[in-house]
This record gives C-alpha cells, sequence and structure tokens, in this order.
C-alpha cells in the first residue's frame, strides 16, 4: 500500500514544528554522548564547511578526532587554493583567461547593437519577449552571443553551489572561506558590467587568496575587472583629465568602500578627506583588456599630487609611473592597521564561531592578525585551537546558502541542471542570490536576520522535495536530538527525510 501523505498545509505544519521555527535551543549536547565527540563533529564540519557527509565523516575518524580534523583541514584547503578548480564536469568559460572574456563581451556588446540597430529600422511587429534572468537559462541559449554574460553568471552560480556541497570537487574549509571573503570584498553579477567577470573573480582573486596574506588578498580584488567595475574604479582619474572630448574627474566609491567595508570600518577615525585623498591615490587603476591579468596602471590618469592619508603622504614623484607604487602602499597601509586587524577578527568570529563572539576571542584573533602580518592561516589555526570556537553556548543559524548547501551535501550533491535550478531560485527567493548580493557591504550572517517563519516554510517545502528524490542517508540520525527522532519517525515514512533536513538541529551549526 501507498503510504498516505497529508496535504500540502499539514506538511509545512510538520516541518515547521520539526524546524523550530522560533527557538534558540542549542540542541547539539546529549546525554548519551559524554565526550561530546558527536557535538564537536557537527560543528567543525558545519562551520569549516558545509555540514557532514559519510566521506568526511570518515576523515575525521582518520585524522583522530574534529580537532585534529580542523587542523589538517587548514593546510589542505590552502594546498588545494593553489590549484585550479575542479570543474565536476561543469562548463567552466568562467575561468577562462581574461582576455579571452573580454572579447567575448565585445562580441556580446557588438551583437546587441547590431539588435537594436535592426530592430528600429523594421516594420512594427509585436514586442520581444523579455530577456530570461540569469538563474534561467535554456539550453537552446548556450551558444547565442547575446546571451554571453548570463551564461557566465550561470555556470559560476552552479560550480559555486557543487563547490559548497561537495567535498570531492572542493575541500570544505576552502569554499567556506572563499564565501567569507568573497562576501567582504562583495561585487554583485546584478551589475551587467561586472557580470561576465564575477565568476574569475571568485577563483582567482578570492578563491586563489583565500588564506592570506590579506594584503595579497586586498591587492588582488582591487585589480580584478569585476572590483573596478563594480565600485566605478575603471573611471576614476585625476580632475579635469580629458577622455576623447569628455573632461572626467575623480570618483571615490572605490575608496571609501575600501575603508569602510574591506579595511578600517566605520568609527575607526578615518574621514571624508581620507577618502576623498585615498580615491586619488587610485586614479589611474583600470582594466586592460588584453592584459592577462585584465589590470593595467594608466599615469596620464593618475594625479600626481602630494596626497595625505591618516596622515601619511603620498606622491609627488616627477615620475608618473611611480602612481602605482602609490596605490600598493596605500593598500597594504591599510591592510596593516590595527583597525583592519579588529574588523576583520570580529567578522571571522561571527562567521565561525557566534553572532556575539566573546571580546577576548576577538582581541586574541585581533593580535594574532597584526603579529603574522595578516596571515589568515595564523588566525584560523589560532581560531580552531580557541575554547570559544568548541563551546556548545556560541551557537550559529544557517544562512540560506548554508542551509542549501549542506542539505544538498547530505543528500550526496546536485543530480542535475534542474536541482542547481531550484537551488538558485530558492537562495534568490530567500534574498542571497548567488553572487547576486546588490551593494558592497555584503550579507549578514546572524540569526536575527534569516530565522523566520515564512522562511523555514521555503526551507522546509525545498527539503521535502529534496529528500523525496535523494532521501539522506542514516547518519544524519546519530545527530538528532531523541526527542526530534521520535517526531520524526511518528510521521509517515515519505516525509522522514525532509523532517531530518527541516530539524532544529540541522538549520544550526
Amino acid at each position: 500500500m501507498v503510504p498516505h501523505v497529508p496535504p500540502l498545509s499539514r506538511r509545512r505544519a510538520l516541518l515547521l514544528a520539526a524546524a523550530g521555527a522560533t527557538t534558540t535551543w542549542a540542541p547539539w549536547a546529549r546525554a548519551d554522548d559524554p565526550g561530546a565527540e558527536r557535538s564537536a563533529t557537527w560543528r567543525v564540519l558545519s562551520r569549516l564547511g558545509y555540514g557532514p557527509t559519510p566521506a568526511l565523516l570518515a576523515q575525521v575518524r582518520q585524522a583522530g578526532g574534529p580537532r585534529a580534523w580542523a587542523l589538517r583541514e587548514i593546510d589542505a584547503a590552502f594546498a588545494a587554493s593553489q590549484q585550479p578548480i575542479e570543474r565536476a564536469g561543469l562548463p567552466a568559460d568562467f575561468d577562462a583567461p581574461l582576455p579571452e572574456i573580454f572579447q567575448h563581451v565585445a562580441e556580446e556588446r557588438v551583437a546587441r547593437r547590431e539588435r537594436r540597430d535592426a530592430q528600429s529600422s523594421a516594420p512594427a511587429m509585436a514586442p520581444a519577449p523579455m530577456a530570461a534572468p540569469v538563474n534561467a537559462l535554456p539550453a537552446a541559449t548556450a551558444d547565442d552571443p547575446l546571451r554571453y554574460s548570463a551564461r557566465m553568471v550561470r555556470q559560476a552560480q552552479d560550480w559555486r553551489i557543487t563547490s559548497g556541497c561537495r567535498p570531492d570537487v572542493e575541500p570544505p574549509l576552502l569554499a567556506r572561506l572563499s564565501e567569507f571573503w568573497f562576501n567582504h570584498l562583495n561585487v554583485s553579477a546584478d551589475k551587467g558590467s561586472v557580470r561576465p567577470f564575477a565568476g574569475h573573480y571568485l577563483v582567482h582573486a578570492i578563491r586563489a587568496h583565500a588564506f592570506g596574506p590579506f594584503d595579497q588578498l586586498l591587492l588582488a580584488g582591487a585589480r580584478h575587472p569585476a572590483m573596478l567595475y563594480y565600485l566605478d574604479q575603471a573611471q576614476s582619474v585625476a580632475e579635469g583629465t580629458m577622455q576623447g572630448t569628455q573632461r572626467r574627474g575623480l570618483n571615490e566609491n572605490y575608496a571609501r568602500e575600501l575603508m569602510e567595508l574591506h579595511t578600517l570600518g566605520v568609527g575607526s577615525g578615518y574621514t571624508q578627506g581620507d577618502v576623498r585623498e585615498l580615491a586619488r591615490v587610485l586614479t589611474g587603476w583600470t582594466v586592460a583588456p588584453r592584459q592577462e591579468s585584465g589590470f593595467r596602471f594608466a599615469p596620464r590618469a593618475h594625479d600626481a599630487g602630494v596626497k595625505t592619508v591618516l596622515g601619511q603622504t603620498f606622491g609627488g614623484n616627477p615620475d608618473p609611473r611611480a602612481g602605482e607604487a602609490e596605490g600598493v602602499r596605500a593598500i597594504r597601509m591599510l591592510a596593516a592597521h590595527p583597525a583592519t586587524a579588529h574588523r576583520v577578527a570580529l567578522r571571522l568570529a561571527q562567521w565561525f564561531v557566534a553572532d556575539e563572539p566573546p571580546p577576548a576571542l576577538v582581541e586574541q584573533l585581533a593580535r594574532r592578525f597584526l603579529s603574522s602580518g595578516g596571515d589568515t592561516r595564523a588566525v584560523l589555526r589560532t581560531l580552531v585551537q580557541s575554547a570559544a570556537f568548541w563551546d556548545p553556548a556560541n551557537t550559529l543559524f544557517k544562512t540560506p546558502y548554508d542551509y542549501a548547501c549542506s542539505a544538498l551535501a547530505a543528500c550526496g550533491g546536485p543530480q542535475d541542471a534542474h536541482e542547481l535550478t531550484q537551488t538558485l531560485n530558492l537562495l534568490q527567493g530567500a534574498g542571497q542570490g548567488v553572487l547576486r548580493w546588490p551593494t558592497p557591504d555584503g550579507y549578514k550572517t546572524d540569526r536575527a536576520t534569516w530565522l523566520a517563519p515564512e522562511a523555514l516554510t521555503h526551507r522546509a517545502d525545498y527539503a521535502l522535495g529534496l529528500a523525496r528524490r535523494h532521501p539522506p542517508a542514516d547518519f544524519l540520525t546519530e545527530f538528532m536530538q531523541p526527542a526530534t527522532l521520535r517526531h520524526i519517525d511518528a510521521q509517515p515514512a515519505p516525509l522522514r527525510g525532509g523532517l531530518l533536513l527541516a530539524s532544529r538541529e540541522f538549520m544550526t551549526k
């Protein structure tokens, strides 16, 4: 006999009951786990990655336990970050050399102009259909030059989801830390000029430099076309510079976000005058479509005058080629500032430990940041060896992206393009579209932002559909509270996998 499945409204009620829509209960300390090894295993795999899988649980056992695995994972993830990405059978044009991407962008621009010209000269007819959204890329448009940028975004989104939920594609900590730094140095594919470069930025500016030193990560971001376009740095030139018949000037966007978001932070003592002076220092940093790096310094566009940033003097060198070195020195100065160390330490502690991490931990991480010259590996080692990282009182609630990747990981990863599309649509609807956060501040990660009954309903529906197609293996049950297991076992069999993925335990890390 086919088991009875409750109607949709009751299904949602059951799933929300399992998820505990309003609870903040930390469910990991179990009476039958006196050594807290189970709790520590869940914590380390859910925070230094996107949750347990049978293969990762075996790795933890082989390493000698969760603490040993955490330290080993730092080194393994760093080594992988220095290697090309594993494509996992996905198309990865977004990983092509930058001159090739620029060439396709130019061809797309020509194709769009030709289409507009043809439409303007053609007889009146029914309006053309609207362009498909980024997350809906029909196979028929795979080679359409008009869809090149959208195709690049979709490929990068697919790879990012896949790399987050398949440890055989990307070490968990590398995927997790790449997400952290991308969010810290955010660009958005919703800006048209950024769209074809966002995936390349993720892989070559963020992933490749995710384990520090921090100044190298900042410089890689600052010189990448995605960032140069996103914050309009490519347009920033010395006041009065002539480009063609137009007189151009300073754009302060990148300088402002570099100080406010990427390094010092609000309230650290810099002024609007410092922002403007830093923008002058960085004039002439722009894109180079034919260069392998995608970056060039344009001496004619640089403000060679004397500038003062945070009391430090820049410029005044009669050699216009010295202007690029000014920008490098300014960025390294910001990277090494104590306010930057505190800001990065706080954000890392919020990402890996708690929404409101212990101040003593933040200070400890900031000191390690400064003493190591911004070495992210050194800071991470300090973090995972701290008592605060393992303290059950420090809980985190999964963001939509955390949740989607961990649910997919528990079910063996996405099986086809349809499941990737469903996941991307879930995240876009939840307000955390992949590569599409619109503002430079990056998305928030705290419980208050993401814990809401309606949001949990969407997660529950996603969990139910995913688990019915690919039921999660029994390994998840060892991390559930007895009361949760009793509740799940009392429900019809077709719902049990979805209830596991919608449980309070699974939502917490």
